[in-house]
């Protein structure tokens, strides 16, 4: 029988949905912030941008090592035993920042590094947790779409909660105050009977976990270029602005683009689909490709963030039918790990995007930063066209409710899989 059609208020309502969701949001505050909580500290500090540009990065790419790592200890060990910890370490890192200040990059970097390695795999974790808690197929897919809103809304409010803490106090605080609420997000999260009652399935011992699914590999392979085309969007429209001689117009680009996801996220998640997710991605990301081409034209301020708008659009929905693909094809007891390095590598393609964009404007102008994301989005899309062989609906019993360490109740619909293929 298929699952009523259910509405994000409804999926809310559900015992723990609000508070798990709530507590990983509040909980991955810290990692969300920590870009440009980190550039303010050094500055205010002292410190030049090099500095506080190549602390960011460290702290990026030790959370692109961490994440994974993290996420496989989950799926070994349980949630409380890693989660919680992980947060306190990583906030302990933090604080040593503090201490060693920008005049001691001899600690800094060690500061940041244990800070960003040691981030708890918190959005992983809820994924792994929506099917035990919403029971059927349709509401989790809902769910799925609805965290991807939910991430759109943090990384707006989190950095103007770090602007107004600056304002307020210090840089320093704002980067203690910070993590301090992470520790608590991540503690309401492991607190919830969910969290603690949560197991993984038994695992196949093979060094690669997750990776050893040929179905993840090829859209971790695709989210990569979608990185790549939304961290060359953040430098291209920075230059773009430039180019105006207005600084404010940079901050409604990046306004507009967020509220397209976040128009896009709720569309997604308002309607029910039929039909393989592995299909209805090659779609979306058609479609977000299509919609990154247009921005090359760079026309008028007024235009231009009606372009950074559509442009948003279909992020949130590829990001939330991501998940629900991501699900099907991570190997048995795997799930935490899986999504994990989904968020890895879309942290790792947006760092190259940045990177790559940089030298893009310099050689070429804002149009060749921002034909960097369209050769993202046309990427990403010829990965998942050229491996639909690789990519398909996973088998699985049709007559049967499969039973997943995500559902430990037998919960879900039949032919709905959590992450179990072996």
């Amino acid at each position: 029988m298929a699952a009523r059609p259910t509405g994000y208020a409804d999926i809310l309502k559900a015992p723990y949905a609000a508070r798990l969701l709530t507590g990983t949001l509040v909980g991955r505050l810290p990692s969300a912030t920590a870009p440009i909580a980190i550039v303010l500290f050094v500055r205010a500090g002292g410190g030049s941008y090099s500095l506080a540009g190549a602390l960011a990065a460290v702290y990026g790419i030790a959370t692109a090592v961490g994440q994974p790592l993290l996420g496989r200890a989950v799926d070994l060990y349980g949630q409380p035993r890693v989660q919680l910890p992980a947060a306190v370490v990583s906030a302990l890192g933090m604080v040593l920042l503090v201490l060693a200040g920008a005049d001691s990059p001899a600690l800094a970097y060690p500061a940041v590094a244990v800070a960003g390695v040691f981030t708890p795999p918190l959005e992983g974790g809820l994924r792994a947790l929506w099917p035990s808690v919403l029971g059927g197929e349709e509401r989790v897919h809902r769910a799925y779409a609805m965290d991807a809103v939910a991430q759109e809304v943090m990384f707006t409010v989190g950095p103007l909660l770090v602007t107004l803490l600056v304002s307020l106090r210090s840089p320093a605080a704002a980067l203690l105050v910070i993590n301090a609420i992470g520790v608590l997000g991540a503690l309401s999260v492991v607190l919830s009977r969910p969290s603690r009652q949560w197991r993984s399935a038994p695992r196949e011992a093979h060094w690669l976990g997750a990776l050893r699914s040929p179905g993840l590999l090829v859209l971790l392979g695709a989210f990569l270029f979608i990185g790549v085309a939304l961290g060359s969007i953040t430098v291209a429209g920075l230059a773009y602005a430039d180019d105006r001689g207005r600084e404010a117009v940079y901050g409604w680009l990046m306004a507009a683009l967020g509220l397209g996801a976040l128009v896009g996220g709720l569309g997604y998640g308002a309607r029910q689909w039929a039909g393989a997710p592995e299909r209805r991605l090659r779609a979306i990301v058609a479609l977000l490709a299509l919609c990154y081409l247009p921005l090359m034209i760079a026309p008028g301020i007024l235009a231009m963030n009606g372009l950074f708008a559509l442009a948003g659009v279909f992020l949130a929905p590829a990001i939330a039918c991501a998940f629900i693909v991501v699900d099907r094809h991570a190997p048995r007891g795997t799930v935490t790990e899986a999504f994990s390095w989904l968020v890895t590598t879309f942290g790792v393609g947006t760092a190259l995007g940045t990177a790559v964009a940089g030298p893009a404007v310099e050689l070429g102008g804002t149009v060749a930063g921002f034909a960097v994301a369209g050769g993202g989005g046309a990427a990403a899309l010829l990965v998942l066209l050229a491996t639909q062989r690789v990519l398909v609906a996973p088998a699985g019993p049709a007559d049967a409710t499969i039973r997943t360490e995500n559902d430990p109740s037998g919960a879900a619909q039949p032919g709905f899989s959590s992450g179990h293929q072996a």
